[in-house]
């Protein structure tokens, strides 16, 4: 007859990308706070705004974390 499957799994929203990933399209310079952002649901100037801000404070030790997600993710 037919090979009908029927699949419990729930049915993913299109355009959405599972897991952390870069948003080049919306981002500054790497888009990696705009991924952070999309990845959470958070608003991406609250990101950027903790991250300067967590970068200030760590004297600099994001910002080579920065480039090390930004060479590394995607």
């Amino acid at each position: 007859m037919n090979d009908l499957r029927f699949e419990d799994q729930p049915v993913r929203e299109v355009g959405r990308r599972r897991g952390f990933h870069l948003d080049k399209a919306n981002g500054k310079l790497m888009g990696v706070c705009s991924g952070i952002a999309d990845t959470f649901g958070w608003d991406v100037t609250l990101v950027r705004i903790a991250w300067v801000a967590g970068t200030l404070l760590g004297l600099g030790s994001l910002i080579i974390i920065y480039l090390a997600i930004g060479l590394l993710a995607d």
